[in-house]
């Protein structure tokens, strides 16, 4: 049987889950995850993971942030004025923003506090600096 290494597309179920055991992601009841290993799509940690197992394999693997979503950056929180948000949009805690960087690329940002005057913002993925378990099978190699 062959195994996954780098330039296969595979077919991937897989639960993760925090340290605390909440799950953050996962393709139960839906289909599996398709990716080809070594193109960037996944986060290094997870095609890693993926490398070496053959159809119908699992295991459990625990991924560090820097291979991962990275380490928790706190320059990357910033207060802006709150006249800079579209009076549009209806702020609360947790929700995610969108907005397009200097040279013209969507970026995001969740929204950790606001008052009438500022708005904190985040712009580390919600996962950053944090160790992610997931619980893999894979279905398939093509």
């Amino acid at each position: 049987m062959s195994e996954a290494k780098l330039g296969d597309t595979v077919k991937i179920h897989y639960t993760g889950t925090l340290e605390d055991g909440t799950v953050f992601d996962s393709t139960n009841g839906s289909d599996p995850i398709e990716f080809t290993i070594g193109d960037g799509g996944i986060i290094p940690g997870f095609e890693t993971a993926v490398q070496g197992m053959t159809p119908g394999g699992t295991k459990t693997v625990t991924i560090a942030p820097e291979q991962a979503y990275g380490h928790y950056n706190e320059e990357m929180t910033q207060q802006v004025p709150r006249s800079a948000i579209p009076d549009d949009i209806e702020l609360r805690e947790g929700m995610i923003l969108s907005a397009e960087s200097p040279d013209g690329l969507p970026i995001s940002f969740t929204v950790k506090a606001f008052d009438a005057a500022q708005v904190t913002i985040d712009g580390n993925h919600p996962l950053a600096g944090r160790n992610l378990t997931f619980a893999l099978e894979l279905v398939a190699i093509s």
